[in-house]
């Protein structure tokens, strides 16, 4: 995945100033006003027409996809009084969950998961107002479809209930979109986990830290937009009923959910690397115990060809001039001193060589 590049006004700027990063999208706006027994859904193109949209009797989403117009999001913050900072906080797409009360209105910002190979969030900023909700993404298409349907068949709360409702399911939404995601990972690591078992390659390897740095990226986004949550939950104001605080708890709850499976597979992702390690070593060690055999086997092999391969007679014996048992001495001895050695840096255990082994202890006793 390219690195994001980051929107942000220059150093010593005045606060409350959106910069947009040069490759957002041109912005979409679709909205959709409803109440009880009512819907329409409609594309504007004006923040005017917007305005002209929300009335005490409906409640209107007004859902903006792309930032690439700075002057419309200035525009938004003016016609429905929306806090600059707030306004800055849309453009800057790197921003983590959080929760801001502004008294005439809420500001959320979560990050929706982007499913694929490398799992990556986009910046979804959300506005609640008394009869109102405004999101804005960063790019075109979402995880909210099943929300708009909701709407449109007008089953269950949603149509009965204020916007505040509507923002639960939202945030619900999006939370619930992490779990396909994780499920997905954990079915990964699985298999992964095999691979790492029979056949430990570099490319397993690369699959472990990518699944580590996916799942890094999820806890990021998931970690705040929990805490997000719980301030919903937790601050008293007038725009958020105490019955949707009771949905919002069950919200949290899932959040918790994806949490604790984040941080298993985060801890199973961790030991797949030890097993990479293990069994890059057992597999070392098995073409080692081949080796081992090999070179065992031609051991006694290349000792009688360097013995009878000697530059001098071996029978019969009286032309050996001694040279012949003078070789075969210092060979024998220098077997011996090898093993005295290996015994003494512990290479070897001293019950394996009773002689060689007392004389090693009685060495240490005088050292001592």
């Amino acid at each position: 995945m390219p690195r994001r590049r980051t929107s942000r006004a220059p150093a010593g700027a005045p606060p409350g100033i959106p910069v947009v990063a040069p490759e957002s999208l041109p912005p979409r706006i679709h909205a959709i006003r409803y109440s009880q027994h009512s819907i329409e859904e409609m594309d504007l193109l004006t923040v005017d027409e917007c305005r002209a949209l929300v009335t005490p009797s409906h409640v209107t989403w007004i859902d903006v996809q792309g930032l690439g117009n700075v002057e419309l999001l200035k525009a938004f913050g003016e016609r429905f009084g929306l806090h600059p900072l707030a306004v800055e906080d849309i453009a800057t797409s790197t921003q983590r969950p959080k929760m801001d009360d502004y008294d005439t209105h809420l500001y959320v910002i979560t990050r929706m998961p982007e499913p694929g190979e490398m799992v990556g969030t986009d910046q979804t900023s959300i506005f609640i107002g008394p009869n109102f909700v405004i999101t804005f993404q960063e790019h075109y298409g979402d995880c909210l479809g099943p929300v708009r349907e909701r709407l449109r068949k007008g089953k269950g709360l949603m149509r009965r209930s204020g916007s505040d409702y509507l923002a639960y399911t939202i945030i619900d939404a999006i939370v619930d979109g992490y779990f396909p995601i994780l499920e997905t990972h954990g079915e990964r690591l699985e298999a992964l986990e095999d691979d790492v078992i029979e056949n430990p390659t570099r490319n397993c390897l690369a699959k472990i830290y990518e699944a580590k740095r996916n799942l890094l990226t999820l806890r990021r986004a998931m970690w705040p937009l929990r805490d997000a949550v719980n301030s919903m939950i937790r601050e008293e104001s007038d725009l958020v009923t105490p019955q949707t605080r009771t949905y919002l708890r069950d919200c949290y709850d899932h959040a918790v959910q994806i949490l604790d499976m984040v941080e298993t597979y985060r801890e199973l992702a961790a030991g797949l690397t030890e097993i990479y390690v293990s069994s890059l070593s057992q597999k070392l060690n098995e073409v080692m115990k081949v080796l081992t055999i090999i070179s065992t086997i031609f051991i006694p092999l290349t000792f009688i060809a360097g013995v009878y391969g000697m530059n001098f007679d071996l029978w019969p014996p009286g032309s050996w001039s001694g040279s012949f048992t003078t070789v075969m001495i210092g060979m024998t001895i220098l077997a011996i001193l090898m093993i005295f050695y290996f015994v003494r840096k512990g290479w070897i255990e001293l019950a394996e060589f009773p002689v060689i082994g007392s004389i090693v202890k009685r060495i240490r006793a005088q050292e001592k």
